[in-house]
């Protein structure tokens, strides 16, 4: 392809391994990130935008890394013909307010689990008293991004659901101003995903089982990510039952980029939990990995609504977290005390698999950048789950990063998980 312009646009500093990729494929690149404390994520690793908007001149594609409010930005722009890789007001608004994307879903023909929206405590705690049952506590807005405020019930009379939305009322009740009460259900966690070319899905979609828990084993406090597998598919049953009944939708909006609807799946129908109307993170690095045509050539052709002609894997991809404190919680005075400006350092000069996260380089040594604590992602190949798990943690001891951590189990659950998804035919 020939040499472009790309301009990555972030809200925190979510998007520069990508941009670093496409850099490294020989593009001209521009990253901008809007929060002042995550800026010098990717320093020293891809050159940066001071001011996105006066940089539009000069790309030649814009990609977008997020939702709340980026939508309307990406629409201005391809509206007035821009190639842009993002949303638009209607498909943030499916990740953001999550009623509005059950609902959009339930329009579209799928099914969706029962669920309940409240703007005060009190009503939610007297609705569960009076209808006992197991449910998950959904933080909407921006609370949402707050992963440890999402609560799972386990206790059938929901009583431990009622002592948490009372808590919460003394503690967060400026935080959490609209939440979801969700039925849980019960079954196999799996999501389908698929890029979209602003006119149709463009195949293969990917199938991917996402770590959120802090400890091996799904103990611990959510945090948005620890680890995925994932393979790529042809259209199978999950795709046709769910996202694909929205592509005249995303149509219309003339959405570019990424997809995904995670389910609960079991032997009686699938149950959507959640959009994310962007791309995942991690799982767009490990997604990179799947691929075998440049995710620049990619990008630019689904941008300027070309049916891309794309090779990926066949087999599994692993991607995990590399972490440190105080992740996954918001702590500055423990993340200055333990993690900024700690030093990253590889036991062998052997990079294969290794994606940055918030990371700077500095005088040629990598260094831990931002905030949030998060690090690296670490990816394993293999025409098995079990080789993937192999190679992964095999990159993985080859890291060495004061007081981190990381999940020791992704792709554990995968041989009871694909037993029952090829037993109740989702998978064909």
């Amino acid at each position: 392809m020939d040499k472009r312009k790309f301009l990555f646009v972030s809200l925190s500093g979510l998007i520069g391994d990508i941009a670093w990729q496409v850099l490294k494929e020989g593009h001209d690149v521009r990253y901008f990130i809007g929060a002042e404390k995550e800026r010098d994520i990717a320093d020293g690793f891809v050159p940066k935008s001071l001011d996105w908007e006066k940089d539009v001149e000069w790309s030649d594609i814009i990609v977008f890394d997020d939702t709340l409010g980026q939508g309307a930005k990406a629409q201005a722009l391809r509206a007035n013909g821009k190639p842009v890789i993002g949303g638009s007001p209607y498909t943030d608004r499916l990740e953001d307010d999550r009623s509005f994307g059950q609902e959009e879903l339930k329009s579209a023909g799928v099914s969706i689990i029962p669920y309940e929206d409240f703007d005060s405590f009190d009503p939610a705690i007297e609705f569960v008293k009076k209808n006992p049952d197991r449910y998950v506590i959904k933080p909407s807005g921006e609370a949402q991004n707050v992963k440890r405020r999402l609560f799972v019930g386990e206790e059938e009379d929901g009583e431990d659901v009622i002592r948490m939305l009372e808590a919460y009322k003394k503690a967060f009740s400026d935080e959490i101003k609209v939440f979801q009460l969700q039925r849980r259900i019960n079954g196999v966690e799996v999501a389908v995903g698929a890029f979209f070319n602003g006119k149709k899905f463009v195949t293969p979609v990917n199938i991917n089982f996402e770590h959120k828990k802090l400890f091996p084993g799904e103990v611990g406090p959510p945090t948005g990510e620890m680890g995925t597998a994932m393979f790529w598919s042809e259209p199978n049953l999950l795709f046709h039952r769910t996202l694909l009944k929205m592509e005249s939708k995303l149509a219309e909006e003339g959405y570019v980029g990424y997809i995904d609807l995670n389910c609960i799946v079991n032997g009686n129908g699938i149950y959507p939990l959640e959009f994310t109307s962007r791309f995942g993170y991690p799982t767009i690095s490990i997604q990179q990995e799947g691929m075998l045509t440049p995710i620049s050539d990619f990008f630019w052709e689904l941008a300027t609504g070309a049916d891309p002609k794309w090779r990926t894997r066949s087999g599994f991809q692993i991607g995990i977290r590399i972490v440190v404190p105080p992740f996954p919680f918001d702590d500055d005075a423990t993340f200055e005390s333990f993690s900024k400006n700690n030093a990253i350092v590889f036991k062998k000069p052997n990079m294969e698999g290794i994606h940055i996260e918030d990371v700077k380089e500095v005088n040629a040594q990598w260094l831990i950048a931002g905030t949030s604590g998060v690090v690296l992602v670490v990816v394993g190949l293999g025409q098995t789950m079990k080789q993937a798990q192999s190679q992964v943690y095999s990159r993985t001891k080859n890291v060495l990063i004061p007081n981190m951590y990381y999940r020791t189990d992704i792709g554990d659950r995968w041989a009871e998980d694909s037993d029952k998804l090829h037993n109740w035919g989702y998978l064909r």
